[in-house]
């Protein structure tokens, strides 16, 4: 059996990429090498940044597997939800990763597809990318976190606009509404997505952690709680050697030499 994931890291960098053709499809395959490719992200700590795409021009990916569903119908509701929750405990894991993500979306992001783009943290998309949760129009509504990321992030009535009729939406209109942060020309993605992810490498692993953790855990805290929040990890950075290393080197006047620890 042909891999489906592929990982490559070079220079702090780590590129995931989708390679079930013709569409790059969630299946069960894919979703077990997706969790073992971030394991692998999480224990490597020469990775300091994840772009995740999917091969081709055509789709990042262009939802769940349907040909996997009618085996799903008749199962016992705990047999079902283990399946469910496999998908779940990736994207989690994607949206938990103490390092920053990039979606980098090169077509078709549908279904699954855009559920796993709104697990990671930074959303580019090529100009000819489609973006949707169509799951409604199949009778069913989106499983891997679609109803509660897509609302925190372009508000609820967008939200369920989406989701109610089912239909994509542009990139160019992804942009408007907050769910990508950029959108490039047809080919140009990758490119954007790497020199972003350069920027981010060049920096210390210790304080965009702390950024990713304070704004992912403070948002669902009242205002206070989150600001106290902000405060532990604020005196906890000042025990690393990066803040050492950072203000001495604006004292000296060069760039800093972060080791992450």
């Amino acid at each position: 059996m042909s891999r489906l994931i592929h990982l490559e890291t070079h220079e702090g960098i780590a590129i995931v990429t989708i390679d079930n053709p013709p569409m790059n499809v969630l299946s069960s395959q894919v979703t077990k090498e997706l969790k073992n490719a971030f394991t692998t992200v999480y224990q490597d700590p020469e990775i300091i940044v994840v772009i995740v795409t999917g091969a081709g021009d055509r789709a990042f990916m262009a939802g769940a597997d349907i040909k996997e569903f009618p085996g799903w119908i008749d199962l016992e509701k705990a047999d079902l939800k283990k399946i469910t929750m496999a998908n779940n405990e990736v994207f989690n894991m994607i949206d938990d990763l103490p390092k920053p993500t990039i979606a980098l979306l090169n077509g078709i992001t549908l279904g699954a597809g855009c559920e796993l783009a709104l697990a990671c943290d930074i959303r580019i998309a090529e100009d000819h990318a489609k973006l949707g949760l169509p799951e409604v129009k199949l009778g069913l509504f989106p499983g891997a976190g679609g109803t509660q990321r897509l609302p925190r992030l372009v508000g609820e009535a967008k939200a369920k606009e989406i989701m109610f009729t089912g239909d994509p939406i542009t990139a160019k209109e992804a942009l408007t509404i907050g769910l990508v942060n950029q959108v490039v020309p047809k080919g140009t993605g990758m490119e954007c997505a790497k020199d972003m992810a350069k920027k981010m490498a060049g920096l210390s692993l210790q304080a965009l952690g702390r950024i990713k953790k304070a704004v992912n855990e403070g948002a669902e805290k009242d205002l206070y709680s989150a600001i106290e929040l902000e405060a532990e990890l604020f005196l906890d950075i000042f025990g690393t050697n990066d803040v050492r290393e950072g203000v001495q080197a604006f004292i000296e006047k060069r760039s800093a030499r972060f080791t992450h620890r």
